[in-house]
Protein backbone atom coordinates (compact mmCIF):
# COMPACT_ATOMS: atom_id res chain seq x y z
CA UNK A 1 0.00 0.00 0.00
CA UNK A 2 1.51 3.54 -0.98
CA UNK A 3 1.87 5.87 2.36
CA UNK A 4 1.26 9.13 0.26
CA UNK A 5 0.34 8.66 -3.56
CA UNK A 6 2.77 6.79 -5.13
CA UNK A 7 5.69 7.37 -2.42
CA UNK A 8 6.59 4.98 -0.53
CA UNK A 9 7.62 6.30 2.61
CA UNK A 10 10.74 4.61 4.44
CA UNK A 11 12.01 4.24 8.14
CA UNK A 12 14.06 7.93 7.51
CA UNK A 13 10.60 9.68 6.83
CA UNK A 14 9.80 8.74 10.60
CA UNK A 15 12.67 10.09 12.29
CA UNK A 16 13.04 13.67 13.39
CA UNK A 17 15.52 16.57 13.79
CA UNK A 18 15.56 16.02 17.51
CA UNK A 19 18.67 15.04 19.86
CA UNK A 20 16.87 11.69 21.36
CA UNK A 21 18.11 12.59 24.92
CA UNK A 22 17.82 8.88 26.71
CA UNK A 23 20.38 7.38 28.49
CA UNK A 24 23.62 5.69 26.96
CA UNK A 25 22.35 2.04 26.64
CA UNK A 26 18.57 2.48 27.60
CA UNK A 27 16.19 0.19 25.79
CA UNK A 28 14.12 2.83 24.68
CA UNK A 29 16.47 3.31 21.94
CA UNK A 30 15.91 -0.16 20.31
CA UNK A 31 12.33 0.29 20.42
CA UNK A 32 12.36 3.46 18.84
CA UNK A 33 14.46 2.49 16.08
CA UNK A 34 11.86 -0.91 15.60
CA UNK A 35 8.80 1.72 15.98
CA UNK A 36 10.28 3.70 13.12
CA UNK A 37 11.43 0.94 11.14
CA UNK A 38 7.60 -0.58 10.56
CA UNK A 39 5.44 2.21 10.31
CA UNK A 40 6.14 2.77 6.81
CA UNK A 41 4.65 -1.15 6.33
CA UNK A 42 1.37 0.33 7.54
CA UNK A 43 0.90 2.15 4.32
CA UNK A 44 -0.27 5.29 6.44
CA UNK A 45 0.22 8.76 5.83
CA UNK A 46 2.34 10.44 8.49
CA UNK A 47 -0.36 13.23 9.68
CA UNK A 48 -2.71 9.86 10.18
CA UNK A 49 -0.47 8.47 13.13
CA UNK A 50 -0.52 9.94 16.33
CA UNK A 51 1.32 9.06 19.53
CA UNK A 52 0.51 9.95 22.73
CA UNK A 53 2.33 9.57 26.19
CA UNK A 54 2.01 10.20 29.53
CA UNK A 55 5.09 10.93 31.71
CA UNK A 56 8.18 9.09 32.32
CA UNK A 57 11.83 8.17 29.95
CA UNK A 58 9.14 6.14 27.62
CA UNK A 59 6.92 9.63 27.32
CA UNK A 60 9.32 11.68 25.22
CA UNK A 61 8.83 8.94 22.39
CA UNK A 62 6.35 11.20 20.48
CA UNK A 63 9.17 13.94 20.18
CA UNK A 64 11.50 11.26 18.31
CA UNK A 65 8.28 10.15 15.73
CA UNK A 66 7.77 12.76 13.07
CA UNK A 67 4.02 12.03 13.12
CA UNK A 68 1.95 14.29 15.33
CA UNK A 69 2.04 13.61 18.85
CA UNK A 70 1.08 14.94 22.65
CA UNK A 71 3.65 14.46 25.51
CA UNK A 72 0.59 14.47 28.09
CA UNK A 73 -0.05 14.12 31.50
CA UNK A 74 0.53 11.47 34.00
CA UNK A 75 -1.28 8.43 33.81
CA UNK A 76 -4.31 10.26 31.37
CA UNK A 77 -2.16 9.07 27.82
CA UNK A 78 -5.25 6.17 27.18
CA UNK A 79 -7.97 8.93 28.29
CA UNK A 80 -6.49 11.57 25.84
CA UNK A 81 -6.20 8.84 23.21
CA UNK A 82 -9.51 7.71 23.94
CA UNK A 83 -10.93 11.20 23.21
CA UNK A 84 -9.02 11.54 19.88
CA UNK A 85 -9.59 8.20 18.45
CA UNK A 86 -13.44 8.46 19.00
CA UNK A 87 -13.53 11.91 17.03
CA UNK A 88 -11.12 11.12 14.64
CA UNK A 89 -11.64 7.20 13.45
CA UNK A 90 -8.78 8.08 10.28
CA UNK A 91 -6.38 8.31 12.72
CA UNK A 92 -3.88 5.58 13.63
CA UNK A 93 -3.20 6.56 17.43
CA UNK A 94 -0.52 4.47 19.76
CA UNK A 95 -0.31 5.58 23.39
CA UNK A 96 3.03 4.81 24.56
CA UNK A 97 3.55 4.95 28.64
CA UNK A 98 5.92 3.09 31.24
CA UNK A 99 5.45 0.72 34.11
CA UNK A 100 4.90 3.35 36.50
CA UNK A 101 2.92 5.77 34.42
CA UNK A 102 0.50 3.03 33.11
CA UNK A 103 0.21 0.42 36.29
CA UNK A 104 0.09 3.56 39.12
CA UNK A 105 -1.57 6.63 38.92
CA UNK A 106 -3.02 5.75 35.24
CA UNK A 107 -4.39 2.19 36.29
CA UNK A 108 -7.86 3.53 36.10
CA UNK A 109 -7.87 5.12 32.62
CA UNK A 110 -5.72 1.93 31.22
CA UNK A 111 -8.51 -0.58 32.11
CA UNK A 112 -11.21 1.26 31.32
CA UNK A 113 -10.07 1.96 28.12
CA UNK A 114 -9.40 -1.56 27.52
CA UNK A 115 -12.60 -3.03 28.64
CA UNK A 116 -14.16 -0.43 26.28
CA UNK A 117 -12.71 -1.54 23.26
CA UNK A 118 -11.23 1.55 22.24
CA UNK A 119 -9.04 1.73 19.19
CA UNK A 120 -6.23 2.29 20.41
CA UNK A 121 -2.28 0.26 20.81
CA UNK A 122 -0.85 1.05 23.99
CA UNK A 123 2.63 -0.50 24.59
CA UNK A 124 3.57 -0.20 27.70
CA UNK A 125 7.27 -0.44 28.26
CA UNK A 126 8.28 -2.78 31.59
CA UNK A 127 11.56 -1.73 33.48
CA UNK A 128 10.06 -2.47 36.49
CA UNK A 129 11.89 0.99 37.85
CA UNK A 130 10.58 4.22 38.37
CA UNK A 131 13.65 5.59 35.73
CA UNK A 132 12.72 8.97 35.25
CA UNK A 133 12.39 10.27 38.93
CA UNK A 134 15.49 8.45 39.95
CA UNK A 135 14.99 4.79 40.60
CA UNK A 136 11.78 4.42 42.99
CA UNK A 137 10.47 1.11 43.09
CA UNK A 138 7.24 0.69 40.96
CA UNK A 139 4.28 -1.52 40.32
CA UNK A 140 5.82 -4.13 38.94
CA UNK A 141 8.97 -4.33 41.19
CA UNK A 142 9.57 -7.64 42.97
CA UNK A 143 8.98 -8.22 46.21
CA UNK A 144 12.09 -7.41 48.37
CA UNK A 145 13.18 -4.63 45.56
CA UNK A 146 16.19 -2.36 47.54
CA UNK A 147 15.44 1.58 45.89
CA UNK A 148 15.60 5.05 47.49
CA UNK A 149 12.26 4.75 48.17
CA UNK A 150 12.46 0.73 49.66
CA UNK A 151 15.84 0.90 51.88
CA UNK A 152 14.46 -1.96 53.67
CA UNK A 153 13.20 -3.71 50.10
CA UNK A 154 9.44 -3.18 48.71
CA UNK A 155 6.90 -5.29 50.66
CA UNK A 156 4.55 -4.44 47.48
CA UNK A 157 3.13 -7.75 45.43
CA UNK A 158 3.77 -6.80 41.81
CA UNK A 159 1.37 -6.48 38.92
CA UNK A 160 1.42 -8.78 36.03
CA UNK A 161 0.58 -6.27 33.12
CA UNK A 162 -0.55 -8.96 30.98
CA UNK A 163 -2.96 -10.76 33.53
CA UNK A 164 -4.08 -7.60 34.26
CA UNK A 165 -4.54 -6.66 30.52
CA UNK A 166 -6.60 -9.91 29.86
CA UNK A 167 -8.34 -9.30 33.13
CA UNK A 168 -10.14 -6.24 31.98
CA UNK A 169 -11.00 -7.73 28.72
CA UNK A 170 -8.67 -6.78 26.41
CA UNK A 171 -9.14 -7.83 22.99
CA UNK A 172 -5.36 -8.29 21.78
CA UNK A 173 -2.68 -9.21 24.03
CA UNK A 174 1.17 -9.36 23.78
CA UNK A 175 4.57 -9.47 25.39
CA UNK A 176 7.81 -8.96 23.14
CA UNK A 177 11.47 -8.10 24.09
CA UNK A 178 13.59 -4.76 23.01
CA UNK A 179 16.65 -6.69 22.07
CA UNK A 180 14.96 -8.78 20.02
CA UNK A 181 14.19 -6.33 16.84
CA UNK A 182 12.28 -9.06 14.41
CA UNK A 183 10.13 -10.22 17.08
CA UNK A 184 9.11 -6.62 18.57
CA UNK A 185 8.46 -5.56 14.86
CA UNK A 186 6.26 -8.29 14.34
CA UNK A 187 4.24 -7.93 17.36
CA UNK A 188 4.07 -4.51 16.65
CA UNK A 189 2.40 -4.94 13.01
CA UNK A 190 -0.02 -7.43 14.49
CA UNK A 191 -1.35 -5.01 17.30
CA UNK A 192 -1.71 -2.20 14.70
CA UNK A 193 -3.33 -4.31 12.56
CA UNK A 194 -5.79 -5.26 15.01
CA UNK A 195 -9.50 -3.34 15.59
CA UNK A 196 -10.02 -2.58 18.79
CA UNK A 197 -7.30 -2.11 21.71
CA UNK A 198 -4.44 -4.01 21.66
CA UNK A 199 -1.64 -4.09 24.59
CA UNK A 200 1.75 -4.76 24.41
CA UNK A 201 4.10 -4.89 26.94
CA UNK A 202 8.26 -4.62 26.07
CA UNK A 203 10.58 -5.99 28.40
CA UNK A 204 12.75 -2.59 28.53
CA UNK A 205 16.08 -2.67 30.10
CA UNK A 206 17.20 0.46 32.57
CA UNK A 207 20.95 0.20 32.59
CA UNK A 208 21.28 2.92 34.91
CA UNK A 209 18.66 1.82 37.85
CA UNK A 210 17.76 -1.16 37.46
CA UNK A 211 19.98 -3.13 34.95
CA UNK A 212 20.05 -6.63 33.89
CA UNK A 213 16.10 -6.92 35.50
CA UNK A 214 15.26 -9.12 32.19
CA UNK A 215 18.38 -10.76 31.31
CA UNK A 216 17.06 -13.89 32.03
CA UNK A 217 15.08 -13.57 28.64
CA UNK A 218 17.00 -11.28 26.78
CA UNK A 219 20.24 -12.76 26.77
CA UNK A 220 19.32 -16.30 26.94
CA UNK A 221 17.20 -17.45 23.70
CA UNK A 222 16.26 -21.08 25.75
CA UNK A 223 13.91 -19.16 28.11
CA UNK A 224 11.99 -17.83 26.02
CA UNK A 225 8.50 -19.30 25.45
CA UNK A 226 7.60 -18.31 22.07
CA UNK A 227 3.59 -18.21 21.50
CA UNK A 228 2.79 -19.02 17.71
CA UNK A 229 -0.94 -19.50 16.73
CA UNK A 230 -1.95 -23.05 15.73
CA UNK A 231 1.78 -24.81 16.91
CA UNK A 232 2.85 -26.55 19.84
CA UNK A 233 4.22 -24.93 22.53
CA UNK A 234 7.92 -26.02 23.03
CA UNK A 235 10.90 -24.12 24.85
CA UNK A 236 14.52 -24.77 25.56
CA UNK A 237 17.76 -25.26 24.11
CA UNK A 238 16.75 -28.16 22.28
CA UNK A 239 12.87 -27.62 22.53
CA UNK A 240 12.97 -30.20 25.04
CA UNK A 241 10.74 -28.73 27.22
CA UNK A 242 6.67 -28.61 26.63
CA UNK A 243 3.38 -26.94 27.93
CA UNK A 244 0.41 -29.30 28.55
CA UNK A 245 -2.78 -27.85 29.79
CA UNK A 246 -5.40 -30.02 31.85
CA UNK A 247 -9.00 -30.77 32.05
CA UNK A 248 -9.17 -27.86 34.63
CA UNK A 249 -7.29 -25.73 32.47
CA UNK A 250 -4.31 -25.18 34.81
CA UNK A 251 -1.12 -25.84 32.61
CA UNK A 252 2.32 -27.28 33.65
CA UNK A 253 5.79 -27.56 32.04
CA UNK A 254 6.53 -30.88 30.78
CA UNK A 255 9.18 -33.22 28.66
CA UNK A 256 8.15 -31.94 25.28
CA UNK A 257 8.75 -35.68 24.43
CA UNK A 258 5.54 -37.03 26.22
CA UNK A 259 3.08 -35.61 23.70
CA UNK A 260 -0.10 -34.16 23.94
CA UNK A 261 1.34 -30.39 23.90
CA UNK A 262 -0.78 -27.38 24.33
CA UNK A 263 -1.56 -25.81 20.66
CA UNK A 264 -1.61 -22.16 20.99
CA UNK A 265 -4.75 -20.68 19.96
CA UNK A 266 -4.57 -16.57 20.84
CA UNK A 267 -8.43 -16.41 18.94
CA UNK A 268 -9.95 -18.62 21.86
CA UNK A 269 -12.81 -16.51 22.93
CA UNK A 270 -12.48 -17.54 26.44
CA UNK A 271 -9.53 -15.25 27.84
CA UNK A 272 -8.48 -18.58 30.22
CA UNK A 273 -6.14 -20.12 28.18
CA UNK A 274 -4.28 -16.28 27.60
CA UNK A 275 -4.23 -16.09 31.34
CA UNK A 276 -2.94 -19.11 32.32
CA UNK A 277 0.08 -18.41 29.96
CA UNK A 278 0.56 -15.02 31.64
CA UNK A 279 1.02 -16.52 35.19
CA UNK A 280 4.08 -18.69 33.32
CA UNK A 281 7.23 -16.74 34.79
CA UNK A 282 10.78 -17.73 34.91
CA UNK A 283 10.36 -18.85 38.79
CA UNK A 284 7.49 -20.88 37.84
CA UNK A 285 8.20 -22.39 34.80
CA UNK A 286 11.64 -21.74 34.28
CA UNK A 287 10.79 -19.86 30.74
CA UNK A 288 8.80 -16.72 29.90
CA UNK A 289 6.15 -16.45 27.34
CA UNK A 290 6.58 -13.74 24.45
CA UNK A 291 4.55 -12.88 21.90
CA UNK A 292 0.78 -13.03 21.43
CA UNK A 293 -1.38 -14.11 23.94
CA UNK A 294 -5.23 -12.99 23.11
CA UNK A 295 -6.65 -11.62 19.70
CA UNK A 296 -9.89 -11.83 19.39
CA UNK A 297 -12.67 -9.85 17.38
CA UNK A 298 -15.25 -7.55 19.94
CA UNK A 299 -17.51 -4.68 19.09
CA UNK A 300 -15.29 -1.54 19.35
CA UNK A 301 -16.17 1.67 21.22
CA UNK A 302 -15.54 4.32 18.35
CA UNK A 303 -17.68 2.23 16.05
CA UNK A 304 -20.49 2.00 18.82
CA UNK A 305 -20.45 5.58 19.58
CA UNK A 306 -20.11 6.64 15.74
CA UNK A 307 -23.51 4.51 15.44
CA UNK A 308 -25.13 6.17 18.52
CA UNK A 309 -24.77 9.93 17.24
CA UNK A 310 -25.59 9.17 13.50
CA UNK A 311 -28.78 7.27 14.55
CA UNK A 312 -29.80 10.14 17.29
CA UNK A 313 -28.93 12.82 14.48
CA UNK A 314 -31.02 11.49 11.89
CA UNK A 315 -33.68 11.22 14.16
CA UNK A 316 -33.85 14.28 15.75
CA UNK A 317 -30.98 16.51 13.35
CA UNK A 318 -28.36 18.35 14.56
CA UNK A 319 -27.78 18.93 17.74
CA UNK A 320 -28.63 22.65 19.45
CA UNK A 321 -25.90 23.38 22.38
CA UNK A 322 -27.30 26.59 23.27
CA UNK A 323 -30.97 24.75 24.00
CA UNK A 324 -28.66 21.80 25.70
CA UNK A 325 -27.05 24.13 27.96
CA UNK A 326 -30.09 25.86 28.85
CA UNK A 327 -32.53 23.10 29.15
CA UNK A 328 -33.64 21.64 32.52
CA UNK A 329 -33.06 23.33 35.39
CA UNK A 330 -30.91 26.51 35.42
CA UNK A 331 -31.01 29.79 37.08
CA UNK A 332 -28.91 32.81 37.05
CA UNK A 333 -26.58 34.20 39.72
CA UNK A 334 -26.80 38.06 40.34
Amino acid sequence: MSSNGDVKLTMKDFKTDQEVRWCPGCGDYAILAAVQGFMPDLGLPKENVVFISGIGCAARFPYYMNTYGMHSIHGRAPAIATGLATTRPDLAVFVVTGDGDALSIGGNHLIHALRRNVNIKILLFNNRIYGLTKGQYSPTSEEGKVTKSTPMGSIDHPFNPLSLAIGAEATFVARTIDTDRGHLQEVLRAAALHRGSAFVEIFQNCNIFNDGAFDYVRDDKSNRIYLEHGQPIRFGADLEKGIRQHADGSIEVVDSSAGDLLVHDEHADSPGLAFALSRLTQETAGGTPIGVFRNVERSVYDEQLSAQVAAMTEKRGEGDLHALLHSGETWAIS
